[in-house]
């Protein structure tokens, strides 16, 4: 990554939503779109751009752990060690939505949450400074590839945006989604998507939970 994010770009990024916008923002994985998870006239903006269905979830990022755990009130002990075995990283995880958070980001099924706490290297620092969480998916339109670069994100969505941050040349390689609603009572987990974390690695690492 040649290019990094300036040392404002998270108020910059903070002040978009907060007005209803939409943004395309680097992630340590592929380019995102986000809006505020809670505001619905933005989400179906986001949506629109993407020509994404609104049946679809979207998931909900956070920029650190610590500021997941402490919102995520509702979380068991077991769902906290989960977090800290796989977060930060490039997962997303499917939790229980006991608190029925974010109706905007979980559409048609409100008892679960997706949620994503990227790892911010270097060149990504700068959205540590993120003090609340975004709805985000793929910054291209629905079906299509990922984007690694700025410039691999459609012009549609670039123009219907109202901020993107570049973030250089990223991985490229979309997060890998795993289902842990059933990992606390039966202590299983489903793998959904294989992306940027590795089969594997995924078994290795909540294997050391004990």
């Amino acid at each position: 990554m040649s290019v990094g994010l300036e040392r404002d770009d998270a108020s910059r990024l903070e002040a978009c939503l907060a007005s209803g916008g939409v943004a395309v923002f680097p992630s340590d994985t592929v380019y995102g779109v986000c809006c505020d998870p809670e505001n619905e006239a933005a989400a179906r903006r986001m949506y629109a751009l993407k020509g994404r269905s609104m049946r679809r979830a979207s998931a909900v990022m956070f920029f650190s752990l610590p500021a997941a755990l402490a919102a995520l009130e509702e979380l068991t002990e077991s769902e906290r060690l989960v977090l800290e075995g796989l977060l930060p990283g490039p997962v997303t995880l499917l939790l229980a939505n006991r608190a029925l958070r974010f109706a905007p980001a979980c559409r048609e099924d409100p008892a679960t949450l997706g949620l994503r706490v990227p790892s911010l290297p270097g060149p990504l620092a700068a959205l540590r400074g993120m003090r609340r969480p975004v709805m985000q998916s793929s910054a291209n339109l629905s079906g299509q590839p990922d984007a690694r670069t700025l410039a691999q994100v459609p012009r549609s969505l670039l123009e219907g945006a109202d901020l993107a941050l570049d973030g250089g040349e990223l991985p490229g390689v979309a997060s890998t989604v795993l289902d842990m609603r059933d990992f606390e009572a039966e202590g299983r987990w489903h793998l959904l998507r294989e992306g940027a974390l590795g089969r594997e690695d995924v078994q290795r690492k909540l294997a050391s939970l004990g």
